[in-house]
Protein backbone atom coordinates (compact mmCIF):
# COMPACT_ATOMS: atom_id res chain seq x y z
CA UNK A 1 0.00 0.00 0.00
CA UNK A 2 1.19 3.38 -1.19
CA UNK A 3 2.03 6.06 1.80
CA UNK A 4 -0.85 8.00 0.27
CA UNK A 5 -3.20 5.35 1.18
CA UNK A 6 -1.43 4.75 4.34
CA UNK A 7 -2.42 8.06 5.73
CA UNK A 8 -6.82 7.86 3.38
CA UNK A 9 -6.56 4.66 5.86
CA UNK A 10 -5.58 6.07 9.27
CA UNK A 11 -7.26 9.30 8.54
CA UNK A 12 -10.60 6.82 8.29
CA UNK A 13 -9.64 4.78 11.38
CA UNK A 14 -9.81 7.79 13.31
CA UNK A 15 -12.96 9.57 12.01
CA UNK A 16 -14.43 5.91 12.79
CA UNK A 17 -13.39 6.52 16.73
CA UNK A 18 -14.40 10.13 16.64
CA UNK A 19 -17.47 8.98 15.84
CA UNK A 20 -17.44 5.95 18.37
CA UNK A 21 -16.23 8.88 21.36
CA UNK A 22 -18.80 11.34 19.96
CA UNK A 23 -21.64 8.59 20.76
CA UNK A 24 -20.05 7.59 23.85
CA UNK A 25 -20.27 11.44 24.63
CA UNK A 26 -23.44 11.99 23.77
CA UNK A 27 -24.72 8.66 25.84
CA UNK A 28 -23.31 9.88 29.44
CA UNK A 29 -24.56 13.08 28.11
CA UNK A 30 -28.11 11.93 28.95
CA UNK A 31 -27.48 10.05 31.32
CA UNK A 32 -25.95 13.55 33.22
CA UNK A 33 -22.45 11.30 33.56
CA UNK A 34 -20.55 14.76 32.85
CA UNK A 35 -17.18 14.23 33.41
CA UNK A 36 -17.58 10.65 31.19
CA UNK A 37 -18.95 12.97 28.61
CA UNK A 38 -16.34 15.52 28.60
CA UNK A 39 -13.71 12.29 28.88
CA UNK A 40 -15.29 10.78 25.13
CA UNK A 41 -15.62 14.28 23.78
CA UNK A 42 -11.96 15.18 24.14
CA UNK A 43 -11.29 11.51 22.96
CA UNK A 44 -13.52 12.56 20.09
CA UNK A 45 -11.81 15.83 19.23
CA UNK A 46 -8.15 14.30 19.19
CA UNK A 47 -9.23 11.34 16.74
CA UNK A 48 -10.76 14.11 14.62
CA UNK A 49 -7.45 16.22 15.08
CA UNK A 50 -5.72 13.25 14.38
CA UNK A 51 -7.80 12.28 11.01
CA UNK A 52 -7.18 15.84 9.68
CA UNK A 53 -3.66 15.79 9.98
CA UNK A 54 -3.43 12.39 7.99
CA UNK A 55 -6.21 13.35 5.33
CA UNK A 56 -3.53 16.45 5.43
CA UNK A 57 -0.60 14.50 4.89
CA UNK A 58 -1.93 12.29 2.02
CA UNK A 59 -3.68 15.13 -0.24
CA UNK A 60 0.39 16.45 -0.01
CA UNK A 61 1.63 12.90 -1.14
CA UNK A 62 -0.57 12.85 -3.70
CA UNK A 63 0.05 16.17 -5.23
CA UNK A 64 3.33 15.17 -4.92
CA UNK A 65 2.91 12.04 -6.89
CA UNK A 66 1.13 13.84 -9.64
CA UNK A 67 3.66 16.39 -10.45
CA UNK A 68 6.38 13.43 -10.79
CA UNK A 69 4.55 11.47 -13.32
CA UNK A 70 3.23 14.65 -15.18
CA UNK A 71 5.63 14.42 -18.53
CA UNK A 72 8.07 16.90 -19.21
CA UNK A 73 5.71 18.35 -22.28
CA UNK A 74 2.74 18.48 -20.00
CA UNK A 75 4.79 20.69 -17.69
CA UNK A 76 6.56 22.76 -20.19
CA UNK A 77 5.12 25.15 -22.98
CA UNK A 78 5.53 23.98 -26.80
CA UNK A 79 7.58 25.95 -28.81
CA UNK A 80 6.58 26.37 -32.21
CA UNK A 81 9.06 27.05 -34.82
CA UNK A 82 8.73 29.65 -37.89
CA UNK A 83 8.72 27.86 -40.98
Amino acid sequence: MSKTWEHYDLAAHHHARAAHNYQEASKYSQAEEHEKAMHHAYLAHGHSQSAIQHETEAARLHAEECESSASPAVRTPVREEAA
